[in-house]
């Protein structure tokens, strides 16, 4: 193998090593940090759930926390006062505080 062919081959190999670290930081910023930032903000929202907060539940049921525990929630569904369900906290997925529906509400009277 001659001094050129060599060479060629080493070029090829760097090349190839830096397109696989460029691909990786690609697939790190595109896929992974995002989900890390989703799983922060989802956490985030859990621990600050409160008694009396309404949520809306991965199934779309809209419910009101009427008590909370370590890992689970009972919620109250609809106006009947007798329909509460317990279901685990990775169940929520979105919560909406009261404060937060009066100043909606205010800002739509406006």
């Amino acid at each position: 193998m001659s001094i050129l062919a060599q060479a060629n081959t080493a070029g090829a190999t760097g090349f190839s090593l830096i397109w696989i670290v460029i691909m990786l930081v690609v697939l790190y910023f595109m896929m992974i940090r995002p989900q890390q930032k989703e799983t922060k903000r989802k956490n985030a929202m859990l621990s600050e759930l409160a008694v009396g907060d309404t949520v809306l539940t991965t199934s779309g049921f809209y419910g009101m926390v009427i008590d909370i525990t370590e890992d689970t929630v009972i919620m109250e569904f609809g106006n009947n006062k007798n329909c509460r369900i317990p279901m685990q906290k990775a169940a929520i997925a979105m919560v909406e505080k009261p404060e937060d529906a009066i100043a909606t509400e205010k800002e739509n009277k406006k």
